[in-house]
Formats: structure tokens, sequence, C-alpha cells
């Protein structure tokens, strides 16, 4: 076994946020190797190449390249793909973030050769076993051994879920590390005027969860608060591959007001979000940016992961039916941006995590 080497496995654009801090914070500790594994779950320059560059995060030191598939298929290419490297390297641990399926399938693979498993962003619960990202992260914590929990209701579902209370550390969230890094260089691309808009005159939004998307109905329904309040100001969407798709179904992708944009980096995004009267989304960790940036989101879901963005933040539920989202949008609009940024969201979640890993694996 490698007594010193941190296999850290990333594959879908939500994860290079959430290594990219941790990957910095490796490397300026001696005692730690840390290696980079992209699974290649995200592949195109737009969802994967740019993040790497603009982030600064290391270059992979093996690609798996398994691309898009089904769940299983997906799941079953990283595993088979993985295993060899592990049993070759025989890594001290492998890490994995969030709840995508290269995720769950690095913790299998790890957790079945005897290698110990750290989850960052652990314990998060929507109580929707509908999702598919539910049951990932449910199956990726009751195999890891170190769980990094970004907020309390982490540590909450883990102790009742039985997790001993020595694997579980509550360290904060790496996403706003990342956030509170390259914000300065954000605000620096003035994404306001390059998109001829006015700071805090415009609404943006992101779609990209299966149940969303792929129902054309429910597309539909999503859209149609959004398309109401294009008449009020000019609604910005960047389109996901997959949500694209489902646009093309639905032939009523764009009206006057809703202007729709190729993926964006994380820069760009970061600026657009920053100046926006009101975010949009279903996304997870866009509602935890939000709140930090004190901008008013409504969450395009029926339920959340992150209870604390509603609790403390900016972010509201807006559910799935017409009527919910636009009594949601009426009132993030009408309120004045409240809100309080949680305990250990300072930009300093990723350094906890690698002095915890120092002590256990350094040498």
């Amino acid at each position: 076994m490698n007594r010193n080497e941190i296999l850290m496995i990333a594959g879908a654009r939500p994860n290079f946020m959430k290594i990219a801090p941790i990957a910095a914070a490796l490397l300026g500790e001696p005692s730690l190797s840390a290696q980079i594994v992209h699974t290649g779950q995200h592949y195109d320059r737009l969802m994967s190449d740019l993040f790497f560059e603009q982030l600064g995060i290391p270059e992979p030191t093996l690609r798996l390249g398994v691309g898009s598939g089904t769940h299983a298929v997906q799941t079953a290419e990283v595993m088979s793909r993985l295993e060899p490297i592990l049993v070759d390297r025989r890594p001290a641990l492998v890490l994995v973030v969030g709840d995508v399926n290269s995720t769950v399938a690095g913790a299998l693979v790890a957790s079945k050769l005897g290698i110990p498993v750290a989850h960052v962003e652990a314990g998060l619960r929507s109580f929707d076993r509908t999702m598919p990202e539910e049951i990932n992260r449910m199956v990726t914590d009751v195999i890891s051994d170190l769980l990094f929990v970004s907020e309390p209701s982490g540590v909450a579902n883990l102790s009742r879920e039985g997790v001993a209370p020595g694997k579980i550390h509550l360290v904060g969230n790496v996403m706003i590390d990342t956030l509170r890094r390259f914000k300065a260089a954000s605000d620096e691309l003035r994404m306001c005027e390059r998109f001829g808009l006015t700071e805090r005159g415009y609404a943006l939004l992101t779609l990209h969860r299966p149940a969303n998307v792929d129902d054309p109905s429910r597309l539909q329904t999503l859209l149609e608060p959004v398309f109401e309040l294009s008449a009020d100001m000019p609604v910005l969407f960047p389109v996901h591959p997959r949500t694209l798709a489902g646009l093309k179904t639905l032939g009523a992708a764009q009206r006057q007001g809703v202007r729709l944009l190729e993926p964006l980096g994380y820069l760009e995004f970061l600026g657009l979000m920053s100046s926006a009267r009101l975010v949009l989304t279903d996304s997870g960790g866009i509602q935890e940016e939000t709140t930090v940036l004190g901008v008013p989101c409504v969450t395009l879901r029926d339920n959340t992961e992150r209870p604390i963005t509603i609790s403390q933040g900016t972010n509201r539920l807006g559910g799935t039916t017409l009527e919910g989202i636009r009594s949601a949008i009426k009132e993030a609009l009408a309120a004045m941006p409240s809100g309080r940024i949680p305990e250990l969201w300072d930009g300093r979640a990723a350094i906890r995590i690698v002095q915890i890993l120092v002590r256990q694996f350094g040498h």
C-alpha cells in the first residue's frame, strides 16, 4: 500500500468545484501525496476541461473516459475501469465528493478492496429516494470511513442512521471555499456589461435534473412561470446538454426575454449569479452559493437536501407546481435579501479536511 497517497475521484461538473480547494490544500502538505482520477462522466470542454483550467486544478493523473450512459452503465464503467488502478496503486485513501455516479462507484470499488474511503459532503438527505443522487449519497455514506459534513443537518442524519460519531466531521462547505477564492476574479469579468444587463436587473435560471427536464409536461410547468417573469426582467438560461434535448422535444424553448446560453465556465456563471436579482434552479450547489452571496433563490424542486439554505439562507422551495413556483417567485422578489452565512462556510473547509487527513495518513 502507498501509505501516504490520497486518490481523489471526480467525474462531473459539480465535483470539480469541490475537489479544487482540497487539491490546493493537499499540494501544500508534504506528508501526503495527492492524485486525481477523472472518470469522464462529464467530458466536453464546457462541462469539464474549462473547470480544471479556471480553478487551477492539477491535471488528472488518470482519465477513465467513461462517457455518458444509463446510471447502471455509467456506474459499472467507472467501477470496472477504476478497479485495476486501485489494485495496482493501493492508495492510503480514496476520497470522493458529492453525489454523482462517479462518487458511489469510486466508493464501492475502494471499499471492496479494503481501501479506506472519505466522503466529502456527507450526510445530506432529501428523503426522496426517487432521486438517483439520494441513493448515491446513502450508499456512499454507509461504506465510508471518514464523513466530512457541510452543515449540521448532515451530522443529525448520519447519527440517526447509526454512523459512529468518530467517523463524522463537521468541516464546512468546500463549494464555498471555491466561491470565496474566485469571487474577485469573477467580478473582473464584468458579466453584466458583457450581456448588456444592469446589476440586479435580471434573473438566472438553471435546470438539469432528469425528473425536471426529461418529462415535457413537467418541463413546461416549470418554464411557464419563468416565461411570465421574463415579461418583467430578462432571464438568462445557460442550458445543460440534457436540458437542451428536453427543450427541443417541448418545441417552446425560447420566448422574448428568455436568453438561452451554452453552459458557462465557473467564473462566468459566478459573475452572473452574484449580480442577479433572482436565481431559479434545481441545483443543490447553487442553493448554497446564493446563500453566501445574499442573492434570492427559488428552488424548483419539492425538497432539498440542504435545509440550512432555507433556515439560514436566501433559498425558497418553490416546488414543481405552477402556483407554487409563481408564489415563491413573488415572495422572493418582494422580500429584502436577508439571511446569514452558515457556520464554517468561511473558505477554510478544505484546510480542516486536510488537517484530519494528515493526522490519520500523513507520515
